[in-house]
């Protein structure tokens, strides 16, 4: 029995939701992976962790992916996560989006604390296989509750993200009536609006969808409420875009 679900109004025209690039963390993660490496392969805080090279590369993409958007398209709000690479890849987005059209990007820039990436506590900066090595029995957990509800000691599970992601779409919804949003922020946050925007009755995922760095996912608004429309998309990383021209603004 399949069960229904209710999705509630929105007043949003609608939401576009972009991971940052990648960061020196994801490419780290990557190598520890590729080699087997066991111990902690970024150091300092994830607040604070950088873009790479290629994030930088992927952000100035999205730029030109904003810049070939028709100007009545693009979103006028843009509400960014706090963390240093999600900042940077608006920063890049927003520079690149500016050089192409030969116009400011004119568009309100807000950054909210709810939109920062799941808190990982203790294990912050782990990788897998640095937590299966330092601590198997939490490991072994993780595995078991699966990562939905796996819950780190000082940390949280993506249902205590997906509530923070709840309260600040109501809070949107509320101050940004009839606006085109685009959140800038992380795969944790991109993942709980999918759920949240599924409606009441939307069932938690078995596995969490993945959400590749600089991809865009899209939700429109269809009747009053909002349609995911496009999930995970990264052509613009893949294929040249033709900017939308436009006269400078005097």
């Amino acid at each position: 029995m399949t069960s229904p679900r209710l999705v509630p109004p929105s007043s949003l025209s609608a939401v576009r939701a972009i991971r940052h690039g990648q960061s020196t963390a994801n490419l780290a993660f990557a190598e520890a992976e590729r080699t087997g490496a066991t111990g902690l392969p970024v150091s300092g805080i994830d607040r604070d962790v950088p873009l790479s090279r290629s994030g930088i590369d992927q952000a100035r993409a999205l730029g030109r992916w904003w810049s070939h958007l028709p100007p009545g398209q693009r979103p006028d709000l843009v509400v960014c996560s706090p963390y240093e690479r999600a900042m940077r890849t608006w920063q890049e987005m927003a520079r690149t989006a500016a050089d192409v059209v030969a116009v400011d990007v004119d568009v309100e820039t807000v950054v909210d604390e709810r939109l920062r990436d799941r808190e990982m506590g203790v294990y912050e900066l782990y990788t897998p296989a640095a937590l299966r090595t330092r601590s198997p029995e939490e490991a072994d957990r993780r595995e078991r509750v699966g990562e939905w509800h796996y819950r780190p000691p000082g940390g949280e599970a993506m249902t205590d993200v997906a509530v923070r992601v709840g309260q600040f779409l109501i809070d949107l919804d509320r101050a940004a009536q009839g606006r085109s949003v685009l959140v800038v922020a992380h795969d944790a946050i991109v993942i709980a609006l999918r759920h949240v925007l599924g409606g009441i009755g939307a069932v938690a995922p078995g596995r969490l969808p993945p959400v590749p760095n600089a991809s865009v996912s899209t939700w429109e608004n269809r009747g009053g409420r909002l349609a995911l429309t496009s999930w995970g998309d990264t052509r613009h990383l893949t294929r040249p875009t033709t900017p939308t021209k436009e006269t400078p603004h005097r």
